[in-house]
């Protein structure tokens, strides 16, 4: 128990010294050592480093689970070492809605086959959003996080070690000082005028007793700086470190950016062949209609437009002086009849809409070509 007693006494007296350092220093009446340019360029780059890489990590979470208590739940689990349960991705929900909603609409109408197919393609792409999650936790969060509470933690406590390291060797600095000076001021010679015999013996028995002293702040200070040359070698080696960390987060980085190349492709894919799968259904808009369609009789037929009848007479369709816009195909397309275009990817061509005509469809032009094309499968240019 007295052991105990003498060291925290020793602990505490050691926080005492090192505060007063600190405070001196601060009011600018202690010296403080510098380290060298090179030395504070690595601990300028490691903060820089450590800074930046928390924010990258953070905004990466929120990227990756939007949701804050998701994100809540998911630390509490890994903090308890325990396996976060399986949760379904939005996408996925989506899916799974549409496609039971079909099965209440009836899966063999226009909007109810369109809602299965549209609901498969959700799953697919909560399917593809699961694995780039999983992916991009293990190749890229989990790297950054492993630096911020492993590597950087023992930085941290290094550079902690070494600032406590140079407040003892300051303040054996100036112990050292104060010691030297007071040694230098006892061993004046005496004025014999002013000054009596007795404080002549005591003033020699104080000088030797400073000479004491200066050799004892010698010795310490020989020690702490051996101590803090010894704790800077080895938060330098940890400071040059940082270049390995760049370079193992650049690795980390490629392999990121290569995941999301592959979930937006897929995203893509499944995308492309939803509208494929869509535009074989030129008529679903017009046969899910609650508005029952006016048969063509003789009281409509003067104000009937070609694009009206059942069939679109190609032949009578001319284009408008103005409203004729260039579009880039998308798709290849293959004409259902003879009132429509057969298209191929990546062709120009001239459309325009006239009155009547359905709000998913174009007239689209070619040379001497002419036909119906479907707006999903075109991009307009002008």
């Amino acid at each position: 128990m007295d052991f105990n007693v003498k060291k925290l006494a020793s602990g505490a007296g050691l926080f005492f010294t090192r505060a007063v350092q600190f405070t001196e220093e601060k009011l600018g009446q202690a010296e403080k050592t510098e380290l060298d340019a090179h030395f504070e360029s690595l601990m300028s780059r490691a903060d820089c480093t450590k800074l930046w890489t928390d924010k990258i990590y953070r905004q990466t979470e929120v990227l990756l689970q939007p949701n804050p208590s998701a994100r809540i739940e998911e630390f509490l689990y890994e903090k308890l070492d325990r396996k976060a349960p399986s949760r379904i991705t939005n996408a996925e929900l989506l899916g799974q809605y549409m496609q039971d909603a079909a099965k209440e609409f009836g899966p063999g109408t226009p909007y109810g086959y369109t809602l299965i197919e549209v609901g498969e393609c959700e799953r697919r792409l909560g399917t593809a959003e699961r694995e780039f999650l999983q992916t991009s936790a293990i190749s890229f969060l989990t790297p950054l996080r492993n630096f911020l509470e492993g590597d950087w933690r023992t930085i941290s406590k290094e550079r902690r070690l070494l600032e406590n390291l140079r407040l003892d060797l300051d303040a054996c600095k100036t112990r050292l000082k104060k010691a030297k000076q007071a040694e230098a001021k006892a061993a004046m010679a005496p004025d014999f005028q002013e000054t009596r015999p007795r404080n002549y013996v005591l003033s020699a028995s104080a000088s030797a007793l400073w000479t004491e002293e200066v050799e004892k702040a010698e010795h310490e200070l020989r020690v702490a700086q051996t101590e803090f040359d010894r704790q800077a070698e080895v938060t330098r080696l940890l400071l040059e470190g940082i270049s390995s960390t760049h370079v193992n987060h650049l690795r980390c980085l490629h392999e990121f950016v290569e995941a999301q190349a592959v979930y937006y492709k897929q995203c893509h894919f499944h995308m492309q062949e939803l509208q494929k799968e869509l535009g074989r259904l030129p008529n679903a808009f017009a046969l899910n209609s609650t508005h029952p369609v006016a048969p063509a009789g003789p009281e409509t037929d003067g104000n009937s437009s070609p694009v009206e009848t059942d069939t679109l007479k190609i032949e009578e369709v001319q284009a408008p002086a103005t409203g004729t816009r260039k579009a880039k195909v998308l798709y290849d397309y293959d004409a259902a009849d003879s009132s429509e275009l057969s298209l191929l990817a990546d062709e120009l061509i001239t459309v325009y809409t006239v009155p009547g005509m359905d709000s998913d469809w174009l007239i689209g032009e070619r040379g001497n070509q002419k036909g119906k094309v479907p707006v999903t499968y075109l991009e307009l240019l002008s």
